[in-house]
């Protein structure tokens, strides 16, 4: 009876009626929220059992999917996922539900977020806020995929409402990093994300993009500014207490924020105004430099460094980088260099290296953009330190910091200005004899017979890997070589004829069984002749040659021969394209070719080097003539090399590959100097007869390479009859073959060709010798000769020596010549057959 309102008129009718209404609506409110309530503490009990039966690895399989079924229709289904998302994200949860409880949420602004009223809207966007605000643990204790879906949340709401229903986005972010460490770094964490997702990954529409990306350059300097004090104030928290061990954990959480604050900075660098980076006197470099030599934020502090000085652009912006060329950066740059390499090798320590070797090379490479393009920029006060500094990184164990190094010493060899720089010119030598230890093939990681090795355990996966990645870096580092030689060949020439004489002098060491792949690896070394050596099984000290006593792949004299060989024929070749012929020193070439020649070895991966070499030499010939023979003595001494004499068993793949090597010899010197040959023509003509007349003494193939050098030579006649005689002669044993009755039998008839060759017969034992062998050589034999002499036989390229010769025939009715092969009568008996097999 209290509460009742007294009923006296119609306007007492009215108020009475109309609180009835509101005490209604309230208890209809109160009756709701306990209903509501309850559904959300039953759903959240639902959820956490079902989170905890697909966490739990002893759950069943059937249990797992079920599990997993009811929380995606919860996602996509149910009306109160943010309460529920709530709940679960409260920090009294375990993890494994607080990251469910936020993934929910993360489900709603993504999926649902245009479905939602305003009110809802603000409603979660201020719950996720008041969550990072409160509802986290310390920044030590807190799960690291926690703040990585809070961040994600709250990005996601960024995208979708920023600037234009959340303009003091960035002012709450501001206000919310003044509550704490964890809270900072999470402010780190979004800003980060927001940039990736805008301009590096581009998630977004591209009408937001452009929305977010105009707001974000707009308040571009503020963001830098509220970036770069939160790395100052944290890291100057950090260095004050972190020696300090009662505060071991707030040093820590301070050096947190720090690296978060440095990972924040590398993912706008990249592609902010390059004014924000230099802005007030380059602070920002400048304090990243000084954390070079912080332990704990190097790396994230070298990774920003790197991505500032890789900047592309004007170059009128990046003239404020040669400020890195200063004392003080310069000396913060090489001391954390040498503290990160003083003690061993561990893997963080050496990444930071990585790091800085890379930044090294990208200050290099705009010093090379910006030098002699604008006039204001001058080679720097200390670009001998930078040298020095850039050369230890070429000599250090790792092949993978000797290789990164290459490119940017290849840019300052190219380079106008630099190039003529007497303290570039000063270092060559140093890199040359650097190259020359870096062009060993040594370093495998599952070997211990160099300090290379235990890096490369952490450069690469396999030894395949690391042979593919020194074979490219090899070739690489042979273009930059030869750059060098070009600014100072006759250094060059000298250190290659030292290296050269060493390896002559030197006894052959085929290397122990511990210096062998132990492992089954399949390794494909290309060695000087180009040839793909195959290990297939556990290596032996024979491996690669089939003898005991001879050296491997991976025999240390072999290597050196290698690296010595791919050296000096680098430096030669620059050489003669370099100097003039009055400045060539011929008479040391012409000494170290006498030496090569008179070195004799029964080694054939040696024997391939010393070929390789005389090669390389032999454009001293053109000065000594005289030399002529003995270097042809040399190659056709290779052309029939056994490492065995007389022996009937399989060539070895390294003999056959020294024989195939002099017979290209051989014909390289007869195409690109038949001149000089030309007056040895007769001793060579006489000399491939003799070897021709012994059917079993030459492979087809080799024949064929000998009678192609002697019609490169013949091309020199300038006579048509006379080069006609010579092919006839040439040709007749491949005549009396291709037109014999038995072999016009064979190609004019199908089955009689396929028994000829053997194709009809099964395969035969590897030890017994194949009946069809003969035939299918003599078959390929002349197939070959007729390809090789019609390939090299040509008439002269001058005009009126192809008309005095007699290699003209007529005119066309323009007056253009008509030119006759010397080769065609001969080539045209054989078309028949040739026609008939094809």
């Amino acid at each position: 009876r209290r509460g009742r309102v007294p009923v006296c008129g119609p306007a007492n009718g009215a108020i009475r009626a109309s609180c009835f209404r509101d005490v209604r609506c309230a208890r209809l409110r109160r009756v709701a929220l306990v209903m509501s309530m309850d559904q959300v503490n039953a759903l959240c009990e639902q959820l956490v059992k079902a989170v905890t039966i697909m966490m739990d690895p002893s759950s069943t399989q059937r249990y797992r999917l079920e599990a997993l079924k009811f929380c995606e229709e919860f996602k996509e289904k149910c009306p109160i996922c943010v309460p529920c998302g709530l709940r679960l994200a409260e920090k009294t949860q375990i993890a494994i539900v607080r990251h469910f409880g936020l993934q929910i949420l993360e489900h709603v602004v993504k999926f649902r977020w245009n479905s939602m009223s305003r009110l809802e809207k603000v409603y979660l966007k201020n719950s996720v806020m008041e969550l990072i605000a409160n509802g986290t643990l310390n920044i030590l204790e807190e799960e690291n995929h926690i703040k990585d879906v809070l961040s994600r949340i709250v990005v996601e709401m960024i995208k979708r409402e920023w600037p234009q229903h959340w303009p003091d986005m960035l002012i709450e972010l501001d206000i919310l990093s003044k509550q704490g460490e964890t809270q900072t770094e999470l402010v780190m964490f979004i800003l980060l994300r927001l940039a990736e997702d805008v301009v590096t990954f581009q998630t977004l529409p591209p009408q937001r993009r452009r929305d977010i990306q105009q707001t974000l350059t707009q308040n571009m300097e503020r963001i830098f500014t509220f970036l770069l004090n939160t790395l100052q104030e944290n890291v100057n928290k950090y260095q004050q207490v972190k020696t300090d061990n009662s505060q071991e954990s707030k040093a820590q959480a301070n050096c947190r924020v720090g690296i978060a604050a440095l990972n924040t900075l590398a993912g706008y660098i990249d592609w902010v105004s390059m004014s924000h980076i230099t802005a007030e006197n380059c602070k920002l470099l400048e304090m990243l430099c000084l954390l070079l030599n912080e332990q704990e934020l190097q790396l994230g502090a070298a990774e920003c460094l790197l991505i500032a000085v890789s900047r592309k652009g004007k170059l009128e912006d990046r003239k404020p980088l040669m400020v890195l060329f200063g004392d003080v950066a310069m000396h913060y740059i090489l001391s954390a260099a040498q503290t990160a390499d003083g003690g061993g090798l561990v893997e963080k320590h050496y990444v930071f290296l990585k790091r800085l070797c890379q930044v090294l090379c990208a200050l290099g490479n705009q010093l090379c953009a910006l030098l002699g393009v604008d006039s204001d920029v001058e080679t720097p006060a200390n670009f001998g330190k930078y040298l020095e500094s850039f050369l230890a990184f070429t000599t250090h164990p790792s092949q993978f910091l000797r290789s990164s190094t290459q490119m940017t010493w290849g840019a300052l060899f190219r380079h106008e200005i630099l190039s003529r720089d007497p303290l570039l010119l000063a270092i060559i030598p140093k890199y040359l004899r650097a190259s020359m230890t870096n062009l060993v093939k040594m370093g495998f990681p599952s070997k211990t017979d160099s300090p290379s090795c235990e890096y490369s355990r952490f450069d690469f996966d396999s030894d395949e890997d690391f042979n593919a990645f020194f074979n490219s870096s090899r070739a690489q580092q042979g273009e930059v070589m030869r750059l060098a030689c070009r600014l100072d060949p006759k250094t060059s020439f000298q250190m290659a004829g030292e290296w050269l004489k060493y390896q002559l002098s030197t006894s052959v060491d085929t290397g122990s069984m511990n210096l062998f792949i132990s492992a089954c690896v399949r390794v494909c070394v290309c060695v000087c002749v180009c040839v793909c050596v195959c290990v297939l099984k556990p290596c032996s000290p024979a491996a690669g040659t089939g003898e005991g006593s001879l050296c491997s792949i991976f025999s240390p004299s072999f290597v050196q021969w290698e690296a010595m060989t791919f050296f000096l024929e680098s430096v030669i070749n620059q050489m003669f394209r370099t100097l003039d012929k009055e400045e060539i020193p011929i008479n040391d070439g012409v000494e170290l070719l006498q030496m090569v020649l008179n070195f004799d070895t029964k080694d054939p991966l040696i024997l391939s080097c010393v070929l390789t070499n005389v090669s390389a030499l032999f454009p001293f010939v053109t000065y000594r003539p005289e030399f002529l023979p003995q270097v042809f003595s040399k190659l056709f001494s290779s052309v029939t090399f056994e490492t065995v004499e007389e022996s009937k068993a399989p060539r070895t793949r390294a003999v056959r590959n020294v024989r195939r090597h002099a017979c290209s010899s051989i014909i390289k010197m007869c195409r690109d100097y038949p001149q000089l040959v030309l007056p040895n023509f007769d001793m060579l003509y006489n000399h491939v007869k003799q070897l021709l007349s012994n059917e079993l003494l030459l492979t087809q193939m080799e024949k064929c390479a000998l009678m192609e050098a002697l019609v490169l030579i013949s091309n020199q006649f300038k006579n048509y009859e006379r080069q006609k005689v010579f092919l006839e002669e040439l040709m007749a044993p491949v005549a009396s073959i291709w037109l014999s009755e038995d072999m016009h039998r064979v190609l004019s008839d199908v089955d009689a060709f396929i028994a000829y060759v053997g194709a009809d017969r099964t395969s035969c034992d590897p030890g017994l010798e194949d009946p069809c062998g003969l035939n299918r050589a003599r078959m390929s034999f002349c197939v070959y000769s007729i390809l090789g002499v019609v390939k090299r036989t040509c008439w002269p390229t001058d005009l009126e020596e192809a008309k005095a010769g007699g290699f003209v025939v007529g005119y066309t009715p323009p007056g253009n010549p008509i030119f006759r092969n010397p080769c065609t009568e001969q080539i045209l008996k054989l078309l028949d057959n040739l026609l008939a097999l094809i």
